[in-house]
């Protein structure tokens, strides 16, 4: 019994302190320092078409990989960071952006948090405001 206890809490140890054994973007680094920070940004920014949950800078899907590699390319002509998410964004659509930019078509993504916390402060304030002009019980002023 205590074999397997201490199986298990070196198990739980190890996983929780395990670091990632292998790299997920194996590409060289580019030698400008701020170039690299643009591509590091983009790639943190473009969704996993494949794994849809993570950013291509996180998945090891082969489409990942491959979008990376396309980064990287647009980034050694020169592109500027709207052209290479103007690329994306024609070739795989909005959905491609974390943060997909402020058009028509993305408005309500954009307004949906806002009105909804609008909403939800309404309706605590109207809630609090009727339970404030509610009368007191006799009773609960005798403390009984």
């Amino acid at each position: 019994m205590r074999v397997r206890i201490s199986l298990i809490v070196m198990l739980m140890s190890m996983l929780a302190v395990a670091p990632v054994s292998n790299a997920i973007d194996t590409g060289q680094a580019f030698d400008d320092p701020e170039l690299q920070a643009r591509y590091e940004k983009i790639i943190a920014e473009v969704r996993c078409l494949k794994c849809q949950n993570q950013t291509i800078k996180d998945s090891n899907a082969f489409l990942a990989g491959d979008l990376r590699r396309e980064i990287r390319r647009m980034l050694d002509e020169g592109l500027s960071d709207e052209e290479i998410a103007e690329f994306l964004v024609t070739r795989y659509g909005e959905f491609a952006l974390y943060r997909p930019r402020l058009t028509g078509k993305t408005l309500v993504l954009w307004l949906a948090p806002v009105l909804l916390l609008l909403g939800g402060a309404t309706v605590l304030w109207r809630v609090i405001s009727r339970r404030m002009a509610m009368p007191l019980d006799d009773d609960s002023l005798e403390g009984g």
